[in-house]
């Protein structure tokens, strides 16, 4: 792994990209405000269409007018908005097209960063088709039990095909996810384009810490130490409906560790900035066969350490 020269001789970058599953204003406009105060600038995943949730399990949609203003007004003092499906719910071709759309309508650009949701059969290489060959294999036997759909948005046979959609108006996608503070130490190609899936333009990994607990874990002070020793970056994926706010107030060591991490000096900038950076700076990447079987055995030794979806 190469050192990075961050912009305004910062030591590292981090970002933050928040998936909204079970978000409501109940909760997560807290966390905002704490990160507006404390000069970061994150993303945040949204749904543009109501997945049909019922039962309210799901979180809020930009359907619903009192979030989507509250969406906006995130965007307008910096943070970036990103695509989890369009729907909480899986979405044939015309709806997710149509989502797409109502997400440039409301927001002005299209999505520049997709985050697959779990349980959407129009993922996009996504369940085994996110590994290869004897990984697949492997894949397929630690999840047998909790990955039984299939995923088809990259299947032109497809009624839930989206694959020329993605690539024609997403820049990045998430995939892997893993234990390092420092994502660049685990996937310093990123971004990276596979040519084995080949609808994807670009994609890049993230640091899991998918609840508050591990959150804060993830960024303790050794590890803050050692990112920046190593000028690297943390895309840190994370729910910030998972416990960092039960109803609006902050858990206090999520605001201790952001607190000391807004004291270093870090380059604090949404996602999609930090990855336009690496693009200018390291140039287009094709994905080798050894790359991406590193990553992809990288990304199922943690999933056998820590279990978890992501």
């Amino acid at each position: 792994m190469n050192a990075v020269d961050w912009p305004g001789s910062k030591a590292f970058a981090f970002s933050i990209v928040d998936d909204t599953d079970g978000a409501t204003l109940a909760d997560v406009p807290s966390v905002y405000a704490l990160l507006a105060d404390l000069g970061f600038r994150t993303t945040k995943s949204v749904w543009p269409l109501c997945g049909d949730d019922r039962a309210g399990r799901d979180g809020l949609a930009c359907s619903d007018g009192r979030y989507r203003a509250w969406a906006e007004g995130l965007q307008r003092d910096g943070f970036e908005l990103a695509l989890h499906n369009v729907a909480s719910r899986t979405s044939p071709r015309a709806q997710t097209i149509e989502g797409i759309e109502r997400f440039r309508e409301m927001f002005g650009v299209y999505p520049s960063v997709h985050v697959n949701h779990g349980t959407c059969r129009e993922n996009i290489y996504w369940g085994s088709r996110r590994v290869s060959g004897a990984n697949r294999a492997v894949y397929d036997l630690l999840s047998r039990h909790s990955h039984w759909q299939t995923f088809e948005g990259h299947v032109e046979s497809s009624p839930l095909f989206w694959g020329d959609v993605c690539n024609s108006r997403v820049t990045y996608v998430r995939n892997f996810v893993h234990g390092d503070i420092n994502t660049l130490r685990y996937c310093p190609e990123m971004p990276y384009h596979d040519p084995q899936r080949p609808y994807v333009r670009y994609w890049f990994a993230s640091t899991e810490g998918p609840n508050v607990g591990r959150f804060v874990e993830k960024l303790s002070e050794p590890a803050l130490e050692r990112l920046a020793a190593e000028r690297g970056a943390c895309i840190m994926y994370t729910h910030f409906a998972a416990g960092f706010a039960p109803h609006g107030e902050l858990d206090p060591r999520f605001v201790r560790i952001m607190r000391r991490l807004g004291s270093l000096n870090g380059w604090f900038v949404p996602a999609t900035t930090i990855l336009d950076h690496l693009l200018t700076v390291n140039g287009h990447h094709e994905l080798t066969d050894a790359e991406r079987s590193r990553l992809e055995r990288g990304w199922l030794i943690h999933k056998l350490r820590v279990g978890g979806r992501s």
